[in-house]
């Protein structure tokens, strides 16, 4: 039974802060960048110049990348 406050892992000891910290930025960076891709893909008025088929090819790698550090984070818990 975890204790309150702490999650255990799949042998069923708790986390390090290290882990716990490390778990929290990867979950970040995913929502980052699939925001981030997300954002490129459906602003008609990007800042940047680029046409509408490189802009929404470059954000669907993004979100694509987005769901591969997601898996391995998944992995890694």
């Amino acid at each position: 039974m975890a204790t309150q406050g702490y999650r255990e892992d799949s042998n069923g000891r708790q986390k390090s802060p290290t882990k716990r910290f490390l778990s929290v930025l990867g979950l970040f960076m995913f929502g980052l960048y699939f925001v981030l891709g997300m954002v490129i893909i459906f602003w008609k008025d990007f800042p940047l110049e680029m046409d509408s088929t490189l802009r929404t090819i470059f954000g669907i790698l993004l979100v694509v990348y987005s769901f591969f550090r997601f898996v391995r984070l998944w992995q890694n818990r």
